[in-house]
């Protein structure tokens, strides 16, 4: 019979050194201009109901030394990254709905800035460098368009891959009969994530059908890519 996801948990961390981190996760969120601000509100709630769901919850809620460290942070052009939530070790559904809290209370900025996903990653890169002893690394792009300004992608994320980081991605887009001028398709932006950002093991790319999907998505996103951290961790030894 197949286990359910918290028992594995469960399992897999009874099973873990007391002082391993088993999972740094990063959460980059695009707010460059293609985003309005409803499509913000949209986002940032989106994430923040996905957060406080019972088996998102279920799966990142560790006991001491084994917490999953989460970070947040927003970007668009190469000069802009903003951290909305700090390293934060996640013990328990009120920390879970500490940062929910915080992401429900922000607003958009009125300034209009290009897509820069290269700068993002190696925005992430410097943060994963504040915790180096976590069993994985994992950075979590949510974007609605391709890179045009500052490093490409491609040429970033063989720096991100040699440091163990993997790196996934959530495409934000449209239905190819929906498309308007200058608008890009989910499966173009899809193909072009798969090509030029996502790198390392398991490493995929979910899809949202506009911003109203982004909720479903995101938390579609959260528990795929917990599992393989989890399948990394080894079993303790046993005794006699």
């Amino acid at each position: 019979m197949r286990s359910s996801l918290p028992a594995l948990l469960c399992a897999c961390l009874l099973a873990q050194p007391a002082e391993a981190c088993r999972q740094a996760l990063i959460l980059g969120l695009d707010v460059s201009s293609s985003v309005d601000r409803q499509e913000y509100a949209l986002q940032r709630r989106g994430l923040a109901l996905a957060l406080t769901d019972s088996q998102v919850a279920a799966a990142m809620i560790g006991g001491p030394g084994n917490e999953l460290e989460l970070a947040v942070f927003e970007w668009s052009g190469h000069s802009y990254q903003s951290l909305l939530v700090d390293w934060t070790s996640i013990d328990s559904t009120e920390t879970l709905q500490t940062i929910a809290n915080r992401l429900f209370s922000g607003t958009r900025t009125s300034a209009t800035r290009p897509t820069a996903i290269g700068e993002a990653m190696l925005f992430a890169q410097a943060l994963f460098a504040e915790r180096p002893d976590c069993l994985v690394h994992t950075l979590d792009l949510s974007g609605d368009g391709k890179n045009n300004d500052g490093a490409e992608p491609d040429m970033i994320k063989p720096l991100l891959a040699n440091a163990g980081v993997v790196i996934n991605g959530l495409v934000i887009g449209i239905d190819q009969s929906d498309l308007q001028y200058g608008e890009t398709s989910v499966a173009e932006l899809t193909s072009y994530y798969q090509s030029n950002v996502i790198t390392g093991p398991f490493a995929f790319v979910e899809t949202a059908l506009g911003f109203e999907d982004y909720r479903k998505a995101i938390k579609q996103k959260l528990l795929r890519e917990m599992i393989p951290a989890l399948a990394q961790m080894e079993p303790a030894p046993t005794g006699n």
